[in-house]
């Protein structure tokens, strides 16, 4: 069985197809990892600018504030999660279910020094 690419026309069925085929990923994987490169470095340049990336953390400060100190006394993610939901916090975007992994995020991204 071969593949065809129309946009390019190679037949992959025949040897000259199946090796122009393979020379194409090899440029296409090369393109990839250029693109992440420059990505990487352009990024790098906002930040050394002080460039605040990604969005703004939307959770209000006081719920911030209550998974951090529930973390302190020694309250696990699910736990923390599970008493969020009882009390009908909502998350950060609005919604109604807190997950273990997003208590987690809150509080490492809090030792990071993020405010998230």
């Amino acid at each position: 069985m071969g593949l065809v690419a129309l946009d390019v026309g190679v037949d992959t069925t025949s040897p000259q197809g199946a090796a122009m085929a393979q020379v194409l990923a090899v440029f296409a994987e090369l393109e990839r990892r250029l693109i992440g490169e420059r990505t990487k470095a352009a990024l790098a340049v906002k930040r050394a600018q002080g460039v605040r990336l990604g969005r703004e953390a939307t959770l209000p400060t006081a719920v911030r504030k209550r998974i951090l100190r529930r973390h302190r006394d020694g309250a696990g993610w699910s736990q923390i999660a599970r008493e969020l939901n009882e009390a009908g916090v909502p998350t950060s975007q609005g919604g109604r279910q807190w997950h273990p992994a997003t208590v987690r995020y809150v509080v490492i991204g809090n030792e990071r020094g993020r405010s998230k």
